[in-house]
C-alpha cells in the first residue's frame, strides 16, 4: 500500500507534515510518499532530524513537485494553471495507480475540484462531501457535509444520507446507521427552504434507499450518541465543526484551570486524574484524524488545515485503515447497483 500525502499543503507545512510522516512511519505497513519541493523536504528532514529521509525509514519516500497550492488561490483555476503543485501531482499519482490513498491538508476548494476533476465521480453522486469524524457520547458521530459544498439542493442532502449510511455500514459496523437532519427544531416545519425540502425528500427516499432517517436533529442532541450521522449543507457543517472543536478544547482548558485555583484543588486532581483524562482524550478531534471525501473514486482525505503533527500522524493511521476497508470500492459497488 502507498499512501500519498501533500507535504506543502496546509498552514503548518511542510514541518507538521514530515514529522506526522515520521511519527506515523513505524505504526503504518504501507509507505508513505511526501509530494512537495523535494530540496525543502530534505532540507527540513535534515535539518529536524540530522538524517536523510532515506535513514529514517526505507519505506518514507519524496516525489518532487515545483508548485505549491496556496489558501488563497481561485481553486479551479489553481488545478487548472499549476500542474506541478503538490496537490495536482498527488492527485495524478492516485489516479494513475501510484498510491492507494491522497492526504492534502491544503485548500479545500482546490482539493473538491481536484477530486472532482482529476480523480472524478461515482456514478450516481452529484456532489463529493467530506465526511468528518467527531466523537459523541459512548460512540462517534459522522458529519456530513463537513465544509466542501457551500451551496446544496436537496438531492445532494439526499446522497450524503446515502452515502453516509453505506459508507458507516461497510467500515464502522454499524448495519442500520442513524441518519439526522441538522436543524434548528425537531418539527418537520422547522428550517430554512433547503432543510424543508431535504427533509420532504428524506422522508419520501428513505425506505428505498434503505436509509435509516429519524428526522431532523439540533445541534445539542447531535453528542448524545443517538444519532450516527448528521447530514447538512458544507457551509453549516463547517460552522458546526469548528464551533464543536472550539467548545472542546474550552472545555478542557477550564478544567485544567480549576484543577491548579489552590492546593485542595490540586490534591483533589490526584483522585480525578484519570477520569479527566479520558474525557480529555475523548473530546480530542485530533484522534479522529481528517475527513474522507466521500463520492469520489478512490480514498481522497482532507486534514484540517491548522494541522500539527500528531493530527497528520493520525490522518495517516485513517488513511491506512481506509483503504483497508475498501471504503470506496464498497461505495461504488453499492451506487452501481442502485443504478442498474
Amino acid at each position: 500500500m502507498k499512501i500519498i500525502l501533500d507535504a506543502m499543503g496546509g498552514d503548518n507545512a511542510p514541518d507538521a507534515t514530515i514529522k506526522g510522516a515520521v511519527q506515523a512511519i513505524n505504526k503504518v505497513k504501507a509507505e508513505v510518499i511526501l509530494v512537495g519541493q523535494e530540496d525543502v523536504i530534505r532540507n527540513k528532514v535534515k535539518e529536524l532530524y540530522g538524517k536523510e529521509v532515506e535513514e529514517i525509514s526505507d519505506r518514507l519516500k519524496i516525489r518532487n513537485a515545483t508548485e505549491t497550492i496556496e489558501m488563497c488561490d481561485i481553486p479551479t483555476q489553481a488545478i487548472k494553471h499549476k500542474k506541478d503543485s503538490s496537490m495536482v501531482v498527488g492527485f495524478r499519482m492516485l489516479k494513475e495507480d501510484e498510491g492507494d490513498v491522497f492526504i492534502s491538508a491544503g485548500n479545500s476548494g482546490a482539493l473538491l475540484t481536484g477530486a472532482t476533476l482529476i480523480v472524478g465521480r461515482i456514478k450516481g453522486i452529484d456532489r463529493p462531501a467530506l465526511a468528518g469524524i467527531l466523537p459523541a457520547y459512548k460512540s462517534q458521530l459522522l458529519l456530513i457535509d463537513a465544509g466542501s459544498n457551500t451551496n446544496c439542493k436537496p438531492i445532494n442532502l439526499l446522497q450524503f444520507a446515502q452515502m453516509s449510511t453505506i459508507y458507516l455500514r461497510n467500515t464502522f459496523g454499524i448495519e442500520k446507521p442513524t441518519i439526522g437532519l441538522l436543524n434548528i427544531g425537531t418539527e418537520e416545519t422547522k428550517g430554512n427552504e433547503l432543510v424543508k425540502e431535504s427533509y420532504n425528500l428524506l422522508k419520501e427516499k428513505s425506505e428505498e434507499l434503505n436509509i435509516n432517517f429519524v428526522g431532523n436533529v439540533e445541534g445539542r442532541d447531535a453528542f448524545s450518541g443517538k444519532i450516527d450521522a448528521i447530514v447538512t449543507d458544507g457551509f453549516t457543517g463547517n460552522v458546526f465543526l469548528k464551533t464543536a472543536e472550539g467548545l472542546g478544547k474550552l472545555v478542557k482548558r477550564n478544567l485544567t484551570d480549576s484543577f491548579k485555583k489552590n492546593l485542595l484543588s490540586k490534591i483533589s486532581y490526584l483522585f480525578a486524574r484519570k477520569p479527566i483524562k479520558n474525557l480529555s482524550k475523548s473530546m480530542d478531534y485530533k484522534s479522529y484524524g481528517g475527513a474522507l471525501f466521500l463520492g469520489v473514486k478512490k480514498p481522497v482525505v482532507k486534514a484540517h488545515g491548522s494541522s500539527d503533527a500528531r493530527l497528520f500522524e493520525y490522518t495517516i493511521l485513517q488513511a491506512e485503515r481506509f483503504v483497508e476497508n475498501k471504503a470506496v470500492p464498497r461505495m461504488i459497488e453499492e451506487f452501481e447497483q442502485k443504478e442498474q
